[in-house]
């Protein structure tokens, strides 16, 4: 079975109010990082040309596409019946990204065929873990 689940998808970059712009944002999650999935930016819209990941909560994207969730800097909201707006914060700026809902659906659905929720603990790996840490 597949350790990792990547979905490339269309999204809207919304950059000033009503003014978008469409970009291929890849979507992955990874068995070794459970509870956690990845928003991967394409380096032509970043600020220093370099691909930029953000990584979140799995239950995060799933809870923002019926309620505005998330205190910190990665907010999930639902914008209608059919797409979900994530907003990334960070000291440059903030980011505001449409998604269709079904995407992003689709890309959780890959996520618990592979990783069911409520079993994410038994995928770690504490002595990787550990070493890791310790060195």
């Amino acid at each position: 079975m597949p350790a990792v689940v990547d979905h490339t998808v269309q999204a809207r970059l919304i950059t000033v109010p009503s003014v978008t712009r469409e970009i291929a944002v890849g979507l992955r999650y990874d068995r070794h990082d459970p509870f956690a999935v990845q928003l991967v930016f394409p380096s032509e819209v970043s600020l220093d040309g370099q691909e930029v990941a953000w990584v979140f909560s799995r239950e995060l994207l799933e809870n923002g596409m019926r309620a505005r969730v998330g205190p910190g800097d990665v907010n999930v909201r639902p914008s209608g019946a059919e797409k979900t707006v994530i907003e990334l914060r960070a000291p440059e700026g903030v980011a505001v990204v449409e998604f269709d809902t079904g995407h992003l659906l689709r890309f959780l659905h890959g996520t618990y065929e592979l990783v069911p929720s409520g079993t994410e603990h038994m995928e770690l790996d504490l002595d990787r873990g550990l070493t890791s840490l310790l060195g």
